[in-house]
């Protein structure tokens, strides 16, 4: 155990934030913590890190236990060099280093070696320095300096820049890679994932996984959730509830359990009723007042059950078109942008037609988002053309919120964009994005990032256009709001250009890819795992033909045709690698479901499930759709085999 809360309590004036929040941190585990934005997340972290007071309860900590805490947007600010920076956390090893070389001067010095007794003693101090040093990973600093800083994409910066010149974004993606070097036991970390690109995403995942202490992060990002963590533990209305396995399976298991609740509480309520009408009809009557009575003690002894309260309010909306555009919505020929002399992309050239959803990715400051000004008009490009088919209405979402007052209230803000539109409708809308009441008043100033994404989705949703084209549209949004926005941009019927870093969302959203380089787009069928997959398959065939060319060339065979027949033997053993993956896949899917038959078979078997014959049902009915699951899993395998 490194870190335990029991019971913590937390308000702020009369308006409670935490309520008897419990929970437990073993050696090694990987925790998320989840919430919709308010629920608490980031205080209780600061709790936990010693760095904000509670009201009640109490924490218990190993007595070695060393934590590291990153909070949301704290960066470094320092007048020293990036690499100083990192090399700042091993101090103690430099020291050690610079006393090291200190015995080696002095162990060359000729007055030392005549002196037998001095000089065996000086050696002896420097094996031991030298042990301990290399013990704590003396020799590894550099090594390690380099491999963090390059996957948190500062591998190709200038050596001496300093830390204050970097933008609020590297400030916090480099706290994060300092926090890394120093390897606490227990890494606490909010919103980690916010300011990076996925290549960095992908390489943070990767080092987590291999991280020898403990984790607990706050994440609204649910494929890194999937991919890091094995448990949850979930905040709502103050309390906290804890739950086994990633973010996919706390979803399931919370739904799951709320049906089970739900049954018992409407079973019991049945029962109820009827125990109450026939205390009703029959408590007058000579012959039965005894047995009325008898019902009446029981209903008042009964342990009645609270009704499950199941969701909490999620914003409500939904996208829709005016008219619709023509069948060629965009064409885009030989674009490039340049800010001063510094050109970030060139011979840029893509189409869109109706109806399409694309994804626009690539990695930091290539030009993602100067591209979508471009196309707005917001931004003039150095060379090329666009245009756009016709009756084409574009609604831009811009992840800055560059568009929004900050003098307007929310009713303002959006009543000024349609004034056309009654207060009463006005109202509506912004009550479906979850303003309500006295808050429609409330300065944009003073609204939370995830606030002002909600009151420009309104101004969005209302302008009924065909072809949206969102920029970041999940930053800021907590794990419910996105699954919403999800929801409503799946059944929009316009055209669909976005840029995210989220690549749950890319899964859900992207039919096709559009990856931006320095020289121009490449494009990619399917949503972000096929991208992933063919991007594989183009590095193995590239890693390939470099080497049978290399191969050849050592021979100095001069091949003047292209090798048709090689390559035609390397897509078919691609082809098979691809067909092994799909069947590794399924096979680890059927085991799955095999283990998931078994336990429910098991639980069928003991007392209390066999005798609530609800939850019997429940659990026939799962049975049911697991063997069902395993005859299509088994029906694929075989087709894969053949």
């Amino acid at each position: 155990m490194l870190l335990q809360a029991s019971n913590i309590s937390k308000s702020y004036g009369v308006r409670p934030v935490l309520t008897n929040i419990s929970l437990q941190i073993l050696e090694r585990e990987r925790i998320g913590l989840v919430g919709v934005n308010g629920a608490g997340k980031s205080t209780l972290l600061q709790i936990l890190a010693g760095e904000l007071s509670y009201d009640s309860g109490e924490i218990f900590k190993a007595k070695e236990t060393r934590i590291g805490y990153l909070a949301q947007n704290s960066g470094l600010n320092s007048d020293r060099t990036i690499y100083q920076e990192m090399r700042e956390v091993f101090a103690h090893l430099l020291k050690l280093e610079q006393e090291l070389r200190e015995l080696e001067t002095r162990m060359a010095d000729p007055d030392l070696l005549s002196d037998e007794k001095r000089y065996e003693e000086t050696m002896n101090r420097y094996a031991s320095r030298s042990e301990s040093f290399r013990e704590q990973g003396g020799y590894e600093i550099e090594a390690k300096i380099r491999g963090i800083l390059h996957g948190m994409g500062f591998g190709d910066f200038p050596s001496d820049t300093i830390v204050h010149t970097l933008s609020g974004g590297q400030r916090t993606r480099l706290a994060l890679a300092k926090l890394l070097l120093q390897e606490p036991d227990l890494l606490m970390l909010d919103e980690p994932t916010n300011h990076l690109d996925i290549e960095t995403l992908t390489w943070l995942e990767d080092y987590l996984r291999g991280y020898p202490g403990s984790i607990l992060v706050v994440s609204h990002d649910r494929y890194f959730l999937d991919a890091l963590v094995h448990t949850i533990y979930e905040i709502e209305r103050h309390s906290s509830r804890r739950y086994t396995g990633n973010y996919s399976r706390y979803i399931e298991t919370k739904a799951a359990e709320y049906a089970v609740e739900l049954k018992h509480y409407e079973k019991q309520q049945e029962e109820i009723a009827k125990m109450e009408d026939f205390v009703q009809r029959n408590l007058a009557r000579a012959s039965t007042t005894k047995r009325a009575q008898s019902r009446r003690k029981a209903l008042e002894k009964m342990d009645r059950l609270d009704k499950p309260l199941g969701e909490l309010k999620k914003a409500s909306f939904s996208f829709e078109i005016e008219r619709q555009s023509g069948k060629e919505v965009l064409h885009a020929e030989q674009l490039a942008v340049a800010y001063d002399d510094n050109e970030l992309f060139s011979q840029v050239s893509f189409h869109l037609d109706r109806g399409e959803t694309v994804a626009l990715i690539g990695p930091n400051g290539i030009g993602k988002s100067s591209l979508l000004k471009v196309l707005t008009d917001r931004l003039t490009p150095k060379r090329g053309t666009f245009y756009w088919g016709s009756n084409v209405t574009i609604g831009y979402y811009d992840q800055d919120q560059s568009g929004l007052n900050p003098n307007h209230t929310v009713l303002e803000e959006v009543w000024s964009a349609y004034p056309h539109l009654e207060e009463a409708r006005i109202r509506t809308v912004l009550g479906n994005f979850l303003f309500s009441g006295e808050e429609v008043f409330n300065k944009i100033a003073s609204l939370s990032g995830g606030e002002k994404a909600r009151v420009s989705l309104a101004k969005l949703m209302l302008l009924n256009a065909n072809v949206l084209i969102l920029d970041e549209p999940t930053n800021h949004l907590d794990l419910f709001s996105k699954e919403v926005l999800e929801a409503s941009l799946i059944d929009y019927e316009g055209t669909l250009l976005f840029i995210s870093h989220d690549r749950y969302f890319l899964n859900k959203m992207a039919e096709r890819v559009l990856e931006l380089s320095p020289a121009g787009i490449t494009a990619y069928l399917g949503n972000y795992d096929d991208y992933v997959e063919k991007k594989e398959e183009l590095a193995e065939l590239k890693a390939e033909r470099e080497k049978a060319v290399a191969a050849n060339a050592s021979k100095k065979m001069v091949m003047e045709e292209p090798l048709t027949d090689y390559e035609a033997d390397k897509l078919a053993k691609r082809e098979e690698r691809s067909r092994r993956r799909k069947l590794d896949q399924l096979e680890a899917d059927i085991a799955a479901a095999e283990r998931t038959a078994s336990e429910i078979e098991e639980e069928l078997a003991q007392p209390e499930v066999f005798n609530d014959y609800v939850l019997v049902q429940q659990k026939n009915d799962e049975l049911e759709q697991t063997k069902a699951q395993l005859e299509q899993l088994y029906a694929q395998w075989e087709e894969l085999m053949e």
